[in-house]
C-alpha cells in the first residue's frame, strides 16, 4: 500500500516568517480612511487609548506608515484580517 502527499512548496520569506519570533503588523497611510476612522479601529480592535491611537494615525500620516502590533505571525494574520475588513491597508513583516 502506497500513500501520495502532495508537497507544499514555500519561499525564503515565508519560512522565515514563521520561524521568527516575533512579526509587525503595519498600517499604511491611504487616501481613504479619516483619521476619526483609524484611531476608532485602533482604540476598538488593539486597545490603544484615544491619544495613543491618534499618535499613530499622525505617524502613519506623515512617515506614509507605522508597526502598530507585533507578535506571532499568526496573531498578527489575524489582526490583519480584522483592520482589513474595516478597510485599513495593512501588512505583516
Amino acid at each position: 500500500m502506497s500513500v501520495e502527499t502532495e508537497q507544499e512548496a514555500f519561499t525564503l520569506e515565508e519560512i522565515l516568517a514563521v520561524v521568527q519570533s516575533s512579526n509587525r503588523l503595519i498600517l499604511w497611510n491611504d487616501e481613504i480612511n479619516t483619521f476619526d476612522h483609524v484611531i476608532n479601529c485602533l482604540m476598538k480592535h488593539l486597545q490603544y487609548s484615544e491619544e495613543q491611537a491618534e499618535q499613530i494615525a499622525w505617524k502613519v500620516h506623515t512617515k506614509g506608515k507605522c508597526a502598530v502590533l507585533e507578535g506571532s505571525l499568526t496573531e498578527m494574520e489575524v489582526y490583519r484580517k480584522i483592520l482589513k475588513s474595516e478597510g485599513l491597508t495593512v501588512s505583516v513583516e
